[in-house]
């Protein structure tokens, strides 16, 4: 099934799949909506259209992405793992050894080329064009989203800036505390590239910020891109048809045709002010920092347009399943830099970057050790805060089963790695913002040349006798329910371990 179109589109196979549910009571923007998503996001529950949110006559949306299912469902996909799959395809392009690579190659080259954005003259998003002095934020039904929240924060955007000097497009989700009717704060935090466009610039950097995107695009802009690689494209290629573009109104921008609100604007480069403080994903309140002042000159909008919203804290809440569709995508392009890694896995009680479970094909003595500071070293997964390193059969995905290799393998004076370097910028944590300690746990298991005394077999049942007892089952009484319980996780970790060992 191809991703939705648009974010009507997302809304009307939501309501097809029974995954959404339309509160049509009048229901406050300012606290209470967040109580009611976040009761809903923890029990598994529906997206929630609210058709008359208090003081605002546009539909709000949320909790669009809050389970798995939905998640697949955004990105047309029966598992997360799926997608990662595709986008494999396409980082192991080998050079042609003969006509049928060629082919392919060229195959894999058109997807590439096809996903690019398109310019078209018109779209769906400017229907409604409100300049100047008409423009009013405090007409959307933006969300406080917690009592200690310093106002309304828009916290869905895809914010779209360009590099001075190179005019690569940038598309990033930062949040933006409304100042006044035609003010936001940008929070463009130290290792962002919207940050990074932001310090590039002299004088006036444009901005846009666009709302209510297909669910595929509003993932994108999410998703830790290397700064060369355009979202937009990336979003093109998973959705398997361009995004379309129109020229803004105000500014030298593209922006996405099919949004449903696009905020103009743009950000002077000395202009700062106190944002925050705001409810994280880290489930604490980032204290107020000074970030720059976005200026709305324009908000333009389809008719009856739908304002999207999302409610983070302490977790799980529904920004858990970008989150874990990030992990899954990229698990090619990690294995590209270290091959070694079988799988990972980002807690979502960690909030992703407080915690990294790697499993890796443990070849020479050190090995965890080396993929700990490689994990250290790339991209985004430089703010990890904690690594720990698993045997390749361990599924990392199973924290009980981690914690037993942690509790089992590891020699704290000998397992136990204590580095430092960059953190996430909303860890509060370490005494000096931005940088502190890391730490690295080697919970493989070890041989006679890492200095250890002879490491004990593990305690695995022989095949004859796990084949007897299947056979068998019913007539010990037990019941079938137990033994499916019982065996799913032996399962899963057998096989495995004997899908690594064919690799």
């Amino acid at each position: 099934m191809a991703p939705p179109a648009d974010l009507r589109a997302w809304i009307a196979l939501l309501e097809r799949e029974g995954e959404l549910v339309r509160v049509t009571a009048e229901v406050d923007p300012h606290l209470e909506v967040t109580e009611i998503t976040d009761r809903t996001v923890k029990a598994g529950g529906p997206a929630l259209l609210f058709e008359h949110p208090k003081r605002s006559s546009h539909p709000l949306l949320i909790n669009q992405f809050g389970t798995e299912r939905r998640m697949c469902l955004a990105l047309g996909v029966e598992r997360l793992d799926d997608v990662a799959a595709k986008l494999e395809d396409v980082l192991e392009m080998q050079p042609p050894q003969g006509l049928v690579d060629k082919v392919r190659g060229l195959k894999k080259l058109k997807s590439i080329a096809d996903s690019l954005p398109q310019t078209a003259r018109r779209g769906p998003s400017q229907e409604v064009v409100v300049t100047g002095d008409d423009v009013d934020l405090g007409r959307l039904p933006i969300q406080t989203c917690w009592p200690g929240d310093a106002g309304a924060f828009i916290t869905l955007p895809a914010v779209i800036t360009k590099d001075p000097h190179t005019g690569v497009r940038n598309v990033g989700m930062y949040r933006m505390q409304v100042l006044d009717r035609n003010t936001t704060a940008m929070h463009w935090q130290i290792h962002k590239d919207g940050r990074a466009d932001y310090l590039a610039t002299e004088g006036r950097i444009e901005v846009a910020a666009a709302l209510g995107l297909d669910p595929v695009t509003t993932y994108t802009a999410s998703a830790p891109l290397p700064k060369h690689i355009d979202e937009l494209m990336l979003a093109g290629f998973l959705r398997g048809e361009p995004v379309q573009l129109v020229k803004g109104k105000t500014v030298d921008l593209e922006v996405p045709a099919n949004a449903e609100i696009v905020l103009e604007g743009y950000i002077e480069k000395d202009e700062l002010t106190a944002e925050g403080p705001f409810g994280d994903h880290t489930g604490f309140y980032t204290a107020a920092e000074p970030f720059p002042v976005f200026h709305v000159t324009a908000v333009t909008m389809q008719e009856d347009a739908i304002y999207p919203s999302i409610v983070v804290g302490k977790p799980p809440a529904e920004d858990a399943w970008l989150g874990k569709a990030t992990e899954r995508i990229f698990l090619p392009a990690v294995r590209m830099t270290v091959p070694e890694i079988v799988d990972y896995d980002l807690p979502i009680a960690g909030v992703f970057h407080n915690c990294c479970i790697v499993s890796i094909r443990k070849a020479f003595p050190g090995h965890a050790k080396k993929v700990m500071h490689a994990i250290w070293g790339l991209g985004m997964l430089s703010l990890t805060k904690a690594v720990v390193v698993v045997d390749e059969h361990v599924d990392v995905h199973d924290y009980e089963q981690v914690f037993f290799y942690v509790g089992a393998n590891v020699d704290p004076g000998r397992d136990v790695l204590i580095s430092e370097g960059p953190l996430d910028h909303l860890d509060h944590a370490p005494t000096h913002q931005f940088f502190g300690g890391k730490l690295g746990i080697d919970a493989t298991a070890k041989g006679p040349d890492e200095g250890t005394r002879p490491w004990p077999e593990e305690i695995e049942m022989s095949d004859e006798i796990r084949e007897l007892v299947d056979r068998r089952w019913e007539e010990y009484g037990i019941g079938a329910e137990t033994a499916q319980n019982g065996a799913r996780k032996r399962l899963r970790t057998l096989n495995l371990s004997r899908a690594m060992r064919r690799e």
